[in-house]
């Protein structure tokens, strides 16, 4: 098995404050260079819900997490994976996140699923240490909870993220 190295670079502006973390792109998103590309997967039909807006295009998707000050990015920069299960992957090595926590003003970390969880605590929170929240898998994989359910569980961890004043100076309110 040879070792695949993650494609694409993550999505995220100088204002972002939470990042969302994955594991590894699936199969599709590699083959089409963007995030959540399999047309199961329910990332971006459960963003489309809790911002009650549609995402048609790459396009529309970059500027709802910009808008909203959302990265996006995964847990593993390189590893040997046969497929998209995230139990096929090994000898993975973990992306750079301090790097980007160090270009945002990111005090968020949502995991996308238990592999992009593991990886992040195990590898990266020691570094960081900002601890990251495990949600479930949007993942076709993870059948047994509906659409219905995931935006449920994550609607409060993204419900705020469009509020938050683009600079810290912003949050003073003058009398």
């Amino acid at each position: 098995m040879s070792i695949e190295k993650h494609p694409f670079p993550p999505i995220f502006s100088g204002s972002s404050r939470i990042l969302v973390l994955g594991s590894f792109p699936s199969v599709r998103s590699r083959e089409e260079g963007f995030y959540y590309a399999h047309p199961r997967n329910r990332f971006w039909p459960m963003l489309e819900r809790v911002f009650s807006c549609s995402l048609q295009s790459m396009e529309q998707k970059c500027t709802l997490l910009h808008e909203k000050h959302i990265a996006l990015w995964d847990s593993i920069a390189s590893c040997s994976i046969e497929g998209s299960a995230d139990s096929a992957i090994e000898d993975f090595k973990a992306n750079d996140i301090p790097w980007l926590l160090g270009k945002t003003e990111i005090t968020s970390i949502l995991a996308n699923g238990s592999k992009a969880y593991d990886v992040y605590m195990d590898l990266i929170f020691p570094e960081t240490g900002i601890k990251a929240t495990r949600l479930p898998s949007t993942s076709p994989a993870n059948a047994s909870w509906s659409l219905e359910r995931l935006v449920s569980a994550w609607k409060p961890f993204l419900a705020a993220a469009g509020t938050y004043p683009k600079h810290a100076h912003d949050a003073i309110m003058e009398p």
